[in-house]
């Protein structure tokens, strides 16, 4: 009798390995490597966002159909700016290192950055400058879109895009 119960116990103690092994698979079969995160603020306002659905190229450059439509992308989240007030934004380290440019109502930034942090005057991002006669307005809401560059290629690997709306 007592054979028996040291048998039980180890066919136990093994099915229940056995089961926290394949549980530990499965849900790390279910995992997604998260998406890099990209931070403005504005004031004592914080918005951060994952890359914007369908400008993801997974660590690949993206295609010219791609950027087009992600260039054309409205929206994200957005943030309200009062005059005067500095825009930060920040992007995780390997974002950093491929490089990352900010592309705004003007030209925002005119050299890619290796840095996880900038700083804008709210002034340059709203600031809309027309090709044909090289005056600049300024606009009430703008499109930010943040490109992570891929190495030699240079073109966009990945965009976020956040709403800029200046305060009244």
């Amino acid at each position: 009798m007592t054979a028996a119960l040291i048998s039980w116990g180890k066919g136990r103690r093994a099915a229940a390995a056995i089961g926290a092994v394949s549980l530990g698979l499965i849900t790390l079969s279910a995992c997604e490597k998260p998406t890099p995160l990209a931070t403005v603020t504005a004031g004592s306002t914080t918005v951060t966002s994952e890359v914007t659905p369908g400008c993801d190229g997974e660590g690949k450059v993206l295609d010219k159909k791609t950027i087009e439509s992600c260039l054309s992308k409205k929206g994200g989240k957005t943030i309200t700016v009062s005059p005067g007030e500095k825009v930060r934004i920040g992007v995780e380290p390997e974002v950093a290192k491929s490089g990352w440019i900010v592309i705004g109502g003007g030209p925002v930034m005119r050299e890619p950055s290796k840095e996880t942090y900038r700083s804008f005057d709210a002034e340059a991002l709203f600031a809309m400058q027309n090709p044909q006669t090289g005056q600049t307005s300024y606009t009430k809401e703008v499109t930010l879109q943040i490109a992570e560059l891929g190495g030699d290629a240079g073109g966009p690997k990945a965009m976020w895009h956040f709403t800029l709306k200046q305060k009244d």
